[in-house]
């Protein structure tokens, strides 16, 4: 299945302090097209879909409009997070207790990071997008017992290697997910 996949120059794909890093510690000449092709898409392959779909959880990056960050776990089980196609997801918002901290910072800056990890065989996928809340209509309908919901317009996405990922097992199950 052949893949539609970013294809940009170095230049193009990385912004200046992620350039400066790279020939900071000498990884630009890395960055040819093949890895980027491999390793910058601007979608979510479908392959990826049931993975994600069946996701019992993820974390959200979120900053507010003066760059001061917040990462939050964001669970729910399997089903948390509705893929609506290639370029855009939703999920739920639970309220937690009031703060509002991921949907606040959304608020005053709409880009959002989303680490999914899988760890039972370390597999990782980063999401970079633009997101919106909504607290009525078609998207809100998506988990109708949710008061508001996230959508994602993925931006980028960068599957990760499992290197270094500790392997997770449920409490009373095995490696074969049997209990």
């Amino acid at each position: 299945m052949r893949q539609t996949w970013r294809n940009m120059s170095r230049h193009d794909s990385f912004h200046v302090g992620e350039k400066q890093a790279q020939d900071r510690w000498e990884t630009a000449d890395i960055w040819d097209d093949a890895r980027k092709q491999r390793l910058l898409w601007d979608h979510i392959p479908r392959e990826f879909h049931p993975r994600i779909s069946n996701a019992p959880f993820f974390f959200l990056a979120s900053s507010d409009s003066e760059g001061h960050c917040d990462c939050s776990f964001k669970g729910g089980g399997p089903g948390i997070i509705h893929i609506m196609d290639e370029r855009q997801f939703a999920f739920p918002d639970f309220d937690g207790n009031g703060a509002f901290m991921s949907l606040g910072n959304i608020l005053l800056n709409p880009y959002v990071g989303i680490l999914f990890i899988d760890f039972s065989d370390g597999a990782r996928l980063r999401v970079n997008g633009r997101a919106t809340i909504h607290e009525q209509g078609e998207i809100q309908q998506l988990f109708p017992d949710s008061d508001r919901v996230v959508s994602v317009e993925v931006q980028q996405v960068v599957p990760n290697c499992s290197a270094h990922v500790p392997k997770l097992l449920p409490v009373g199950r095995d490696e074969n997910g049997k209990s």
